[in-house]
C-alpha cells in the first residue's frame, strides 16, 4: 500500500511582490475581471509539500474527565535553499515567514489539522541539511490569550452561551467556523468577572452541560452536548482480520477514574454531593470534586452528581490507546481511518497473546495523534472506554438497558 497523499498548505500575502494568481490590468490572461482565477490580492493558501520533511500532529485529551487541550502541530521542512528563511530576501516567500500565518495539513484528501504557525525554529547543519520547523497551534491557543469583559451572564443553554462568547467583541470568532449544539442544560445569570479568560470560561460552560469542547479537524470550534448519541455500527479495529487492523494495544485498568463520592457545585444553584455507599465500602472513599460550575437549579447540579457517582463507582477496564500504519491499509480503508474525528465512537476487539476469545468494547475517540514522513503515516487513537453510557432509542448497543446504559438526565 502507499501513504496516503499528504498536503501541507500556509496562508502567505504575497501582493505586494506579484508571486501570485493575481489580477494584473491590460494582461489578456490574468487581466479578465471575470476570471474567478485571477483576485486582487490578500492573503492566499500556497502547496509547500515538495519542502515537507515530517510532520507530527497532537489533538485531544488523555482522559475521560480531563479537558481537551489546544491541537499541536510541527512540520519539519528542507530548508537548504533557504525557502523559509525570513531574512532571505530571494525565498519566493520573503516577508511572510512570521508567526501567525495560518496552516492547513490534510492527508488522503482530508483535513487532519488546521491553525496558525506560531514559531518557525531554523536549524543549520554543517553538511547543508538545514531543516526549518513550523510550530503550530489550533484556535484554542488564540482563545487562551483573549479576556472577557466583566458583566453578568443571561439565563440560557450551553450552547446558546458558547455562541455568545464566540460572537462576543472580546472574542469574535466568525459563525462560519464553528458548530456548536445547543445544549441541554440551563445556564444561571452568573457574574463574569472583569478579564476573565475566554477559554477558561468556555471550558467552564463545557463542564457544565457536561458537553466536549474542542477544535475539529478542520478548524472549527465544535461544542457537543451530552446527549449527542453514540452510535454503533461505525468503523471496527480489530487484531482478528474482523477489521481495520492496529497495534500497540494499552489497556489501563485501575482506580484513576474511580469516584464513590462526588460534590458539584453551581455558582447559581448551589452544591450537591452524592455517595455510591457499596462503592466506598469496597474500595474507600474516592472524592470527585466539580465547583464553580453554571446551572441554574440545584436539580441539575444533583443530577449530575449522581450520574457521575453511578458512572464512576467501579474500575475501569479500558483501551487506552491503539495506532494504525494508514500506510499500510487499503485505500477504502485509509479513507474510512482518516474520516475519524474526535467524538466518534469505534468498536475495538482484542484478542491478549492472540489466545481466543476476543475482548470487544465500543468506545469514544478523544485523542488523535498523527505522524507523516515519506515512508509511513502512523495515527494514534486515544479512547475514552463507552462501558456506561447514556440511552439511545433504536441503536443496537446503546439503546439497552441491560447493558449499562443510563436515561439521559
Amino acid at each position: 500500500m502507499a501513504v496516503p497523499t499528504p498536503k501541507v498548505e500556509i496562508g502567505f500575502d504575497l501582493t505586494d511582490t506579484g508571486r501570485g494568481p493575481f489580477l494584473k490590468l491590460d494582461d489578456p490572461v490574468s487581466g479578465k475581471l471575470d476570471d474567478p482565477n485571477w483576485v486582487l490580492g490578500g492573503t492566499l493558501f500556497y502547496d509547500v509539500t515538495s519542502k515537507v520533511k515530517s510532520i507530527a500532529i497532537s489533538r485531544g485529551k488523555n482522559r475521560e474527565l480531563d479537558t481537551f487541550e489546544t491541537g499541536l502541530a510541527n512540520v519539519v521542512f528542507n530548508n537548504q535553499d533557504r525557502t523559509f528563511d525570513p531574512e532571505y530576501t530571494l525565498s519566493p516567500y520573503y516577508g511572510q515567514i512570521i508567526p501567525r500565518r495560518s496552516i492547513r495539513i490534510s492527508s488522503g484528501g482530508e483535513y487532519i489539522f488546521w491553525g496558525v504557525v506560531d514559531d518557525w525554529n531554523l536549524d543549520y547543519d554543517p553538511n547543508n541539511d538545514n531543516t526549518a520547523s513550523a510550530a503550530c497551534s489550533d484556535a484554542f491557543s488564540f482563545f487562551t490569550t483573549q479576556t472577557l469583559t466583566g458583566g453578568t451572564a443571561t439565563p440560557q443553554t450551553s450552547g446558546q452561551r458558547i455562541n455568545a462568547i464566540l460572537s462576543s467583541a472580546d472574542v469574535d470568532w466568525p459563525l462560519s467556523d464553528r458548530s456548536v449544539e445547543t445544549g441541554i442544560q440551563n445556564l444561571g445569570a452568573d457574574v463574569i468577572a472583569d478579564a476573565t479568560n475566554a477559554l477558561d470560561y468556555l471550558r467552564i460552560v463545557a463542564a457544565s452541560e457536561p458537553g466536549s469542547f474542542f477544535v475539529g479537524r478542520n478548524g472549527d470550534v465544535v461544542f457537543r452536548d451530552r446527549r449527542t448519541a453514540p452510535t454503533s455500527g461505525g468503523v471496527t479495529l480489530a487484531d482478528d482480520g474482523t477489521g481495520i487492523p492496529y497495534y500497540g494495544m494499552k489497556v489501563v485498568y485501575g482506580n484513576e477514574l474511580l469516584y464513590n463520592q462526588v460534590e458539584i457545585g453551581s455558582v447559581a444553584a448551589g452544591t450537591a454531593i452524592v455517595t455510591d455507599t457499596d462503592s466506598a465500602g469496597e474500595f474507600g472513599l474516592r472524592n470527585l470534586t466539580q465547583t464553580g460550575l453554571l446551572m441554574s437549579d440545584i436539580q441539575a447540579v444533583e443530577d449530575l452528581a449522581t450520574y457521575y457517582a453511578q458512572k464512576y463507582s467501579s474500575p475501569e477496564y479500558r483501551f487506552e490507546e491503539v495506532s494504525v500504519d494508514v500506510d499500510q491499509l487499503s485505500p477504502a480503508n485509509q479513507a474510512s481511518v482518516l474520516a475519524l474525528e474526535i467524538g466518534d465512537v469505534v468498536q475495538i476487539k482484542f484478542t491478549p497473546g492472540n489466545v481466543p476469545p476476543a475482548i470487544t468494547k465500543y468506545a469514544e475517540i478523544i485523542r488523535i495523534d498523527s505522524g507523516i514522513d515519506p515512508i509511513s503515516h502512523t495515527i494514534t487513537f486515544g479512547f475514552s472506554t463507552l462501558d456506561f453510557a447514556l440511552l439511545v432509542l433504536d441503536d443496537s448497543v446503546f439503546g439497552k438497558m441491560d447493558n449499562g446504559n443510563a436515561l439521559a438526565f
